[in-house]
C-alpha cells in the first residue's frame, strides 16, 4: 500500500485510489475546491491514481493553476452544451474570442445567437454540472488525434497539431465529446456550480467566479470600450487570415510573415494616427495621460504618438510619472515589508499637480529626475515651459486616476489606455491570456535591460498584477481611447529570447510549475526571427533594437 505524506503526516493508502478521493478527506481544511495536486514535486490531475509513495500538497481554485483548470473545465462544459443544444457541426464554428472583466467572450460563426437560444445553451450546461459527467484524460498518437478533430470538422486543431513535435497527444472526453484542452482538467462536471450565461452583442458571455472570490460570482460591470477595442484586434486577425497559431505558423512556413509583419505595424500606425488626429481637433489638450499595465508597451507607444501628433504641428514633450516617485525610505510597504512601488501613495501627488499647474498656466518649471540608483528625486536643470502647440505626453500607471491630476481641468485632459490584449488563440477553444503574452514580454525585457532573472520576474508577477488590479484596471473604462499594443505575430519572435530564460529555473524552485507551462505554450510556435521588425516596433521595446529610448 502506497504512503502518502501529507502535511508532515505519512498515511497509507489503497494502491489506485485516486487523487479526488484523498482531497475529499482534506477538503474541510481548505476555504477554495481543491483543483488538482502536487505529488512528489509534479502537477497531478484529481482523476489519476496513486501508484506509489510520495509528498502530495493540494491546489485549490484560489491558486493560479487551479483557477485556470477550473476555467478549461468550464469552457469545455460550454462547447459540448452548444453542440447538444445546436448540432455536432457547431464544434467547428464556436470559438472562445477573450475575456471581457470576469466572462468569457463566446460566438458561434454562422449562426444568429439569440436570447432564446443562448437560454438553452445556458439551461444545457446547468444540466451537465448536475450530471456529474466524469472527464477522462486518453493519451493518442498524434496522427489519430488529427484524424479525431477532422472528423468532428475541427480545422482549426488539425492545423495546429500538425506543427506539434510530439508524438503523442492527450484528448480529453466528456460524454461523447472529444476535445483538446492547453492544460490540466478537474475531474468531472459537478465542481463548476457557479456560472452566468448570457446573450452577450453578436455571441454570448460566460461569467465565472473569480481567484479572489472563487466561492461567489460576481458579474463585472459592462467594459464596452475594452469590448470595441478587443473586437477591433479579432476582426484585423481574421482580415490577415490568422485567427489562431496554426494559421499564423502556416504563413510562416509559407515565407509570408514579413507581409504579416508589415499589415501589422501598418494597421497600428494607421490606428495611432486616429488617436492624434481626434487629440489635435479636441480644443485646449495639453496633457495626454497615458496609462497601462506593466509591459504594455507605453513607451514605444508614447514615443509613436509624439511623430504623429508632430505631423498636426504639435510640439510634444514626454514626461514619465516615475519621476515623481518619493523618495525610497518615503515609499509605502507591502504587508511583508518589501517597497509598494504600485500605489499611489507612492508618488509625490500634490509635487506633481503644482508643476503641471504652473506650466499650464504659462510659467517656466524645472521638472524633477528620480535616480533608481539613490532612490532619490532629483532636479537637473530639465526646465520647460509650454508654448501654444506644445503638449506634454505624461505616461505612468496612475495616469487615468484623477486623483493623479485632480488639479488639471478635465478639458486639459486626453486619455489613453494602453495594453497588450491578445485576441490571437491556440485554437478555437484555447484562448491565449493576454497576462501570459504580458509576462513572457516582461520576462525577456527585464533580462535584456535589467539583467533580472526570469524566476525573478515571475516571483514578482503576483504583486505586479494586484497592483494593476487596484490602480490600473479599475479606470480603463474613463479613457477617451483605448490602444491594443498586442502583435498578431510577437510570441513567435519572443520565443527563442524567453526559452532559455525560462530553462534556466530548476525544478526545486517555486517558479518552476509556471515556466514549465510557459515554455509548453511556446512550444506550439515557429519562431520568427526579430531581424524582420521594423525599427519602430513595439515588440522592439522588449526583444531590442528600438529605434526608441526604450
Amino acid at each position: 500500500m502506497p504512503v502518502i505524506t501529507i502535511s508532515a503526516v505519512p498515511k497509507e493508502y489503497e494502491r489506485g485510489i485516486t487523487y479526488e478521493t484523498i482531497a475529499q478527506e482534506y477538503q474541510k481544511f481548505y476555504d477554495a475546491r481543491i483543483a488538482a495536486v502536487i505529488f512528489n514535486g509534479k502537477i497531478r490531475e484529481l482523476m489519476k491514481p496513486v501508484k506509489k509513495d510520495g509528498v502530495l500538497s493540494f491546489v485549490t481554485v484560489s491558486d493560479s493553476i487551479g483557477y485556470k483548470t477550473m476555467r478549461r473545465t468550464a469552457v469545455m462544459m460550454l462547447i459540448k452544451a452548444v453542440k447538444d443544444v445546436a448540432g455536432v457541426e457547431k464544434l467547428s464554428t464556436t470559438k472562445v474570442e477573450f475575456t471581457i472583466g470576469n466572462g468569457y467572450y463566446c460566438t458561434i460563426k454562422g449562426t444568429d445567437v439569440t436570447d432564446e437560444l443562448v437560454g438553452r445553451i445556458s439551461d444545457r450546461f446547468a444540466e451537465i454540472s448536475k450530471e456529474a459527467i466524469p472527464i477522462i484524460k486518453k493519451v493518442f498518437p498524434i496522427d489519430e488525434a488529427i484524424e479525431i478533430f477532422r472528423k468532428q470538422g475541427m480545422q482549426d486543431k488539425v492545423t495546429l497539431l500538425k506543427y506539434r513535435r510530439s508524438s503523442e497527444i492527450n484528448i480529453y472526453k466528456m460524454g461523447d465529446f472529444y476535445d483538446y484542452f492547453y492544460g490540466y482538467m478537474l475531474p468531472n462536471t459537478s465542481y463548476i456550480e457557479k456560472f452566468k450565461l448570457e446573450k452577450f452583442h453578436d455571441g454570448m458571455l460566460l461569467t465565472l467566479p473569480t481567484r479572489r472570490s472563487p466561492n461567489e460570482l460576481i458579474v463585472s460591470e459592462p467594459r464596452e470600450k475594452l469590448f470595441q477595442t478587443m473586437k477591433l484586434a479579432s476582426d484585423w486577425g481574421s482580415m490577415m487570415g490568422i485567427g489562431n497559431v496554426g494559421e499564423l505558423n502556416d504563413k510562416v512556413c509559407e515565407g509570408r510573415i514579413n507581409e504579416m509583419i508589415l499589415i501589422q505595424e501598418a494597421l497600428q500606425e494607421r490606428r495611432i494616427g486616429e488617436i492624434a488626429k481626434r487629440i489635435y481637433h479636441r480644443e485646449g489638450v495639453k496633457f495626454i495621460m497615458i496609462a497601462g499595465p506593466s509591459s504594455s508597451g507605453k513607451t514605444s507607444f508614447a514615443n509613436r504618438l509624439s511623430i504623429q501628433l508632430r505631423t498636426y504641428g504639435m510640439t510634444p514633450h514626454p514626461i514619465s510619472l516615475d519621476n515623481y516617485f518619493v523618495d525610497r525610505e518615503k515609499t509605502p510597504l507591502n504587508p511583508d515589508g518589501s517597497y509598494n512601488f504600485e500605489c499611489l501613495e507612492a508618488l509625490d501627488v500634490e509635487q506633481f499637480n503644482e508643476d503641471m499647474t504652473k506650466l499650464l498656466q504659462g510659467e517656466e518649471v524645472e521638472l524633477p529626475e528620480f535616480n533608481f540608483i539613490t532612490g532619490k528625486r532629483e532636479i537637473n536643470g530639465m526646465k520647460l515651459k509650454l508654448g501654444e502647440r506644445d503638449v506634454l505626453v505624461i505616461e505612468g500607471i496612475h495616469g487615468l486616476n484623477e486623483k493623479m491630476s485632480y488639479a488639471l481641468p478635465a478639458k486639459s485632459k486626453f486619455k489613453i489606455y494602453i495594453s497588450a490584449l491578445t485576441t490571437l488563440s491556440l485554437d478555437y477553444h484555447n484562448r491565449i491570456s493576454t497576462t501570459d503574452g504580458r509576462l513572457l514580454r516582461r520576462i525577456v525585457r527585464d533580462a535584456r535591460t535589467r539583467g533580472a532573472s526570469a524566476k525573478r520576474t515571475i516571483s514578482m508577477w503576483g504583486s505586479v498584477r494586484a497592483g494593476e488590479e487596484a490602480n490600473i484596471f479599475p479606470f480603463q473604462e474613463d479613457a477617451d481611447e483605448m490602444f491594443n499594443s498586442a502583435q498578431i505575430y510577437e510570441l513567435a519572435v519572443i520565443k527563442p529570447f524567453a526559452e532559455p530564460l525560462l530553462f534556466s529555473i530548476s525544478k526545486e524552485e517555486p517558479e518552476y510549475y509556471e515556466a514549465k507551462r510557459l515554455l509548453k505554450f511556446l512550444d506550439y510556435f515557429v519562431c520568427v526571427d526579430s531581424s524582420m521588425l521594423p525599427k519602430n516596433s513595439i515588440c522592439r521595446e522588449f526583444v531590442g533594437g528600438s529605434c526608441f529610448k526604450v
